[in-house]
């Protein structure tokens, strides 16, 4: 039997909708051209397609189409972002302000940066896992260059307040670069009012296919970013390499699905998130939600179960698809490096399992799992008390 899938912070299945986009232009039959090809047919097709995609993630987010850079997803599109702007300047001329409760797509570009000789501030966040303006200003230097601060963690879901720290760099005229993979599809997000200056996507955690990515770049600011991959000067000379069609077509669909329902989505994410905390807490003592005094994401629940060891108790889930922490993450047995920096104890860090809801997730599935959850710590716990 298959297991619930409660996963969906770590990927999302490739809407059905969406591979049917898709494999229109994957084979002889398709229009499986190059969008570099400009000098026939088959070329144009591709281009055209992939033009629609990006004017389709444009409006997702309320960019205009000429600020979408594609890239292979996430990863790639911090590391532009991050180093893009760092390179324009001496070591010794940029200080960089991001938090210690990032993504390590964004930590450890800035960790190497640091390690070429620029400065950098990393922000511990409150208890409650947010990072708040007033902790990003009092970072602030002369010499700031690049603000990059998370809209939504991708363990705790919790929801940092970038429109207020937007405004701060727009005021200090510092760049600020937001990590918005775990944000898209879960909260109102719109480049027309929120002035950050680049935005980071990736089409696997909204139902598109892994392997594509796309980064908002503010046409307005006084931004140069300079490419990270060279050869061919594609994408406006920002990000070079033959662009996948079939991929882009598919991050495209996946951005319009959302545009037409985002909005009763994410009502049906928070009834389900909802029924699993309440069933969880219902039917078992000492339990926690990690980061519920603050804003969270309607999808994720980071749960504390006091006095169990988390891999056990994963284990002991056989039937549910949930994890410790990060899906990069993963491979490693330390305690989580976001629960720690919100203050958590080794113990109850490692005591800590993260649940995300999804497009498919249906009652039922959170009704078994509630069943699952209960009898695996009840157990456990049970065992550590003989």
């Amino acid at each position: 039997m298959r297991s619930i899938y409660l996963d969906y912070a770590a990927t999302t299945p490739v809407d059905e909708r969406v591979v049917t986009e898709m494999v229109k232009y994957l084979d002889v039959n398709g229009d499986f051209g190059n969008p570099a090809s400009r000098s026939h047919f088959y070329g144009w097709m591709a281009e055209e397609a992939v033009e629609e995609a990006r004017n389709q993630v444009a409006d997702l987010i309320g960019a205009d189409s000429r600020e979408i850079v594609w890239t292979s997803g996430a990863t790639e599109s911090n590391n532009l972002a991050i180093k893009g702007v760092a390179e324009n300047y001496a070591p010794s001329d940029c200080h960089i302000i991001t938090s210690a409760t990032e993504h390590k797509a964004v930590l450890d570009p800035v960790v190497h940066l640091q390690q070429q000789g620029y400065e950098v501030s990393i922000i511990q966040p409150d208890s409650t896992g947010v990072i708040s303006k007033a902790a990003v200003e009092a970072e602030l230097r002369p010499n700031t260059r690049l603000v990059s601060v998370m809209a939504v963690n991708n363990e705790t879901g919790v929801i940092n307040p970038i429109d207020e720290i937007a405004g701060l760099c727009e005021q200090v005229g510092v760049y600020f670069h937001v990590d918005a993979a775990q944000a898209i599809g879960k909260v109102s997000l719109s480049v027309e009012t929120l002035p950050v200056t680049m935005l980071s996507m990736s089409g696997h955690k909204f139902y598109g296919p892994k392997g594509v990515g796309a980064l908002y770049v503010r046409r307005r600011s006084t931004l140069k970013l300079l490419p990270q991959m060279h050869g061919g000067g594609h994408e406006r000379g920002m990000r070079s390499g033959t662009l996948p069609t079939h991929q882009l077509v598919g991050i495209g669909k996946a951005a319009q699905i959302l545009s037409d329902e985002a909005g009763t989505e994410i009502e049906k994410l928070q009834k389900l998130r909802d029924q699993l905390w309440q069933g969880i807490s219902s039917s078992l003592a000492d339990v926690s939600v990690n980061g519920s005094q603050a804003p969270r994401s309607p999808a994720h629940l980071n749960v504390c179960f006091h006095g169990v060891d988390g891999e056990s108790l994963l284990m002991g889930l056989r039937m549910l698809a949930v994890s410790s922490g990060s899906a990069c993450m993963s491979a490693t047995v330390a305690p989580s490096y976001v629960l720690k920096a919100m203050g958590l104890s080794d113990h109850d860090a490692h005591s800590s399992i993260r649940f995300s809801v999804g497009r498919y997730t249906t009652e039922e599935d959170i009704d078994n799992a509630v069943s699952a959850i209960t009898e695996a710590v009840t157990s456990l716990r049970t065992v550590a008390k003989s």
